[in-house]
């Protein structure tokens, strides 16, 4: 599974921005995805998961009401869609993969067999 993040970018705090994810592979829809991300100096955290059918989501408490996760099985994409944003969000934002597993979301990077090469998000106060 190849995986390729995109839609980074710089914005003002309160603004909006889209990431997608692109995934290579033939199981992808019944393969768990996930958001994590990882600000200088700090450990990568997890931002959002979704199950292959994209019938369940996860959230972490910082980025809940303001983050939205979907996913287009037919053309093996994954978004997330950030309304609200914060200074505070500013990282590498990384789509990844789980291997093997799909039914459910998975929180702890453990899980996760396939990463992308990360997009930047930045926004300003």
């Amino acid at each position: 599974v190849q995986l390729q993040a995109s839609g980074g970018g710089l914005v003002q705090a309160g603004g909006s921005l889209r990431l997608s994810c692109a995934a290579s592979g033939r199981t992808f829809s019944s393969t768990s995805m996930g958001w994590f991300r990882q600000a200088p100096g700090k450990e990568r955290e997890f931002v959002s998961s979704i199950s292959g059918s994209g019938g369940r989501t996860s959230y972490a408490d910082s980025v809940k009401g303001r983050f939205t996760i979907s996913r287009d099985n037919a053309k093996n994409m994954v978004y997330l869609q950030m309304n609200s944003l914060k200074p505070e969000d500013t990282a590498v934002y990384y789509c990844a993969a789980v291997r093997g597993l799909g039914s459910l979301t998975y929180t702890y990077t453990n899980f996760y067999a396939y990463w992308g090469q990360g997009t930047l998000v930045t926004v300003s106060s």
